[in-house]
């Protein structure tokens, strides 16, 4: 099996190489990560200029543009042939909820599920912790659980893995997205030179977390894992449409 690993903390990021280390024991690897942290970038393709594709000591490529840039180039363009899957990870941080909007983790992953390939994004639940083992072998064991029974393809699952102890994590569990509050307001300051600036203010805490729900799974120990599917139509609301149009 070849799996192509991408992410969007950098290719210079520790939970990439936990996840590289954990993932050669069992595949061929091939890594193809942004140069720089490129976090909330989500879906966005470079348009405005060339990529260049460049190779670091460690073995893994990286490119000056987003995670789906670096999942687009290796696939089309790079790479002979379709990997087997695309992982994208290990994210410093949960990606849950609203959060598979702006992430570049999950955008990795779905670049990989547009292309046809099954796809998973895995996150560490954490900005403080700094183990990635646990969470590198919970991709590991879901590489292996597909390869010995692969699921309808296209596959995009988005894993998010609770910061606890080795040994002391819970069952994994399948579940829904939970749904943030509102983001708190943009952050005002100044720059040096007097013009006023904003900082977009952080995510708001978790509205819709009850059981089910990603939010809930991590909350109580639980490796979540939710199907995500890409089909936007409104479909409730296409009889509501059609008769207001027609009125």
């Amino acid at each position: 099996m070849r799996i192509l690993l991408s992410n969007d903390d950098g290719y210079f990021a520790p939970g990439l190489a936990a996840l590289a280390d954990a993932l050669a024991t069992i595949a061929e690897i091939v890594v193809v990560a942004p140069e720089r942290d490129r976090s909330g970038a989500s879906n966005s393709l470079t348009l405005d200029r060339p990529l260049t594709l460049r190779q670091s000591s460690n073995g893994f490529y990286y490119v000056n543009g987003t995670p789906t840039d670096c999942v687009h180039l290796a696939v089309t363009g790079m790479l002979e042939g379709l990997p087997d899957m695309v992982i994208s990870g290990i994210n410093h941080g949960a990606n849950m909820g609203d959060d598979t909007v702006y992430s570049g983790t999950v955008a990795a992953a779905t670049e990989g599920y547009l292309l046809g390939v099954p796809s998973i994004a895995v996150s560490l639940a954490s900005h403080e912790a700094t183990d990635f083992s646990y969470a590198a072998q919970v991709a590991v064991d879901l590489v292996r659980r597909i390869m010995q029974q692969p699921l309808p393809v296209p596959t995009l699952l988005n894993v998010n893995v609770p910061a606890v102890a080795n040994g002391q994590i819970g069952n994994y569990e399948i579940t829904r997205l939970g749904k943030r509050h509102k983001a708190e307001p943009v952050i005002k300051s100044t720059n040096p030179r007097g013009q006023a600036i904003y900082w977009v203010g952080p995510a708001g805490k978790a509205q819709d977390a009850g059981e089910g729900t990603d939010f809930h799974a991590v909350a109580n120990g639980r490796v979540s894992i939710t199907p995500l599917q890409l089909d936007l139509t409104h479909y409730q609301q296409m009889k509501t449409m059609q008769e207001w149009m027609r009125s």
